[in-house]
């Protein structure tokens, strides 16, 4: 012991430590940020702090691989102030930034330009995809590992995604480019020629009765086929993002039983809403790719149950009510969900599956929400309870019912498409390399200094820019 109480600065004790090995009660011993030990019950070390979980859960930090916190250009409707403290309140200490931005963040050197622009800014660690560039695709070859593990490509377009790769030649560069770099791509896979040739018959929409049905499944179903054959040929490492379909569901677990690198995600949205709720609440519940039927979403629960996915996102996507309160050809698709992900999909999942023992409830949300998007996207020391991870954690009341309402929506947008739901399970603290950052019981926040995390391990270096530049 005398070993660890020089080590330690932080004890934090309780009954229901989800570790690695299964839920424990024990103590999870913290200094300088990491964890050095996390120890059964009984005597714990001196310590400058200790901290009592109680009956709560105590969860890895959560990690959120989908966001949209929408530094450069459109700050207007979120920044990393507003967007990581809805992070933090949802249990979300590590989050993952989209491209879509103005200008959109193509190269290396727009990575370093947003990573400045969010320094001193941030409640959580941050990681940033870099979008696919359809002008430049071979450029992914070049990405080094330490400045992004991950590539997105649009390949259909909205509002916000000016970078749609269209031409299937260019779209196999950027699969053989990926594979070549070890780079996964994250695939907004919904088939834009489809769509044209679809509004070109019937016109765009111009309501939200008949909304899904004018972005229908048959868009994602051909874009995950063509995913599909390109990994086949290439090997490139694919996931799809928020799936939302059963038939895309099953292509993508054909794949995976063929031997294929495709992994998809699944957003908390698709899980909470169906088309029935677009219907009723128009653009507030608008996506791209859109919210379907009452049975596309019970196969995407079936996935969840079976461990199909990989991972769940939120796709955190705000806009303001001006922009959602345009004509439904105008409005942008997209909602906010960072902060009510979590509580939403155990909200889900113990009301389809009461019977089901909370540990083993609770294991797999936090299998999905920190252990395997940590895994697919090489974030160092994230997503465990464990012995030098670092103790990002979260204090998770299971059982406590509440009312979601306006004046707790963190995103600066300052609407939520789930006001008036009452959630079951509640955030009460959240921790960050040992730091509270958020507390419920105080309704306080901590400090912004969150930092962009590099890949673990280095990846072989490729040809130089300037020598893929000459070959072009």
């Amino acid at each position: 012991m005398d070993r660890l109480t020089l080590q330690t600065d932080l004890v934090i004790s309780g009954h229901r430590l989800v570790t690695p090995d299964g839920v424990r009660p024990g103590h999870v011993l913290v200094s300088g940020g990491r964890i050095t030990a996390v120890t059964g019950p009984g005597p714990v070390p001196a310590a400058a702090k200790r901290l009592d979980a109680g009956d709560h859960y105590v969860l890895p930090g959560l990690i959120d691989s989908h966001v949209h916190f929408r530094t450069p250009g459109l700050t207007y409707k979120e920044d990393w102030e507003h967007g990581s403290r809805a992070a933090v309140r949802g249990g979300v200490t590590t989050v993952m930034d989209m491209p879509n931005t103005v200008p959109p963040t193509l190269d290396p050197d727009a990575l370093s330009e947003k990573a400045r622009m969010v320094r001193g800014r941030s409640l959580v660690d941050m990681r940033f995809h870099i979008g696919v560039d359809p002008a430049r695709p071979w450029l992914l070859a070049e990405i080094d590992p330490s400045v992004a593990t991950s590539a997105k490509v649009f390949m259909a377009g909205h509002h916000t995604a000016p970078t749609v790769v269209r031409d299937p030649a260019v779209l196999e560069q950027a699969f053989a480019a990926a594979a070549e770099a070890g780079l996964q791509l994250v695939l907004h896979a919904e088939d834009d020629g489809l769509f044209a040739l679809l509004d070109g018959w019937w016109g765009e929409p111009d309501g939200y009765r008949d909304y899904e049905r004018r972005r229908p499944r048959s868009g994602g179903i051909v874009a995950v086929a063509k995913v599909v054959e390109l990994v086949r040929r290439h090997g490139t490492r694919a996931h799809i993002l928020h799936l939302s379909s059963a038939e895309e569901a099953d292509l993508v677990c054909a794949a995976q039983a063929a031997g294929y690198p495709v992994t998809f995600e699944v957003t908390g949205h698709h899980l909470s809403f169906t088309d029935q709720d677009t219907r009723r609440l128009g653009a507030r519940t608008r996506l791209s790719p859109s919210i379907r039927s009452q049975a596309d979403q019970d196969r995407l629960w079936r996935a969840l149950a079976r461990g199909q996915l990989s991972t769940l996102g939120s796709d955190h996507a705000p806009h303001t009510v001006a922009e959602k309160t345009r004509s439904a050809a105008a409005s942008p698709p997209g909602l906010p969900g960072v902060q009510e992900l979590a509580v939403a999909v155990w909200t889900g999942m113990r009301r389809r599956w009461p019977e089901e023992d909370p540990d083993v409830a609770v294991s797999r949300l936090v299998r999905h929400l920190a252990q395997t998007p940590a895994e697919l996207f090489r974030l160092p020391g994230k997503g465990r309870i464990a012995p030098g991870a670092d103790a990002d954690l979260v204090f998770f009341a299971p059982d406590t019912p509440w009312m979601f309402s306006a004046h707790e929506v963190e995103s600066k947008c300052g609407w939520s498409a789930y006001e008036g739901w009452t959630f079951t399970g509640r955030v009460e603290r959240t921790l960050r390399a040992g730091r509270t950052v958020w507390d419920a019981s105080s309704g306080t926040f901590g400090t912004y200094d969150g930092r962009l995390l590099a890949a673990a391990g280095d990846g072989p270096r490729p040809a130089t820019l300037a020598a893929r530049e000459g070959m072009t």
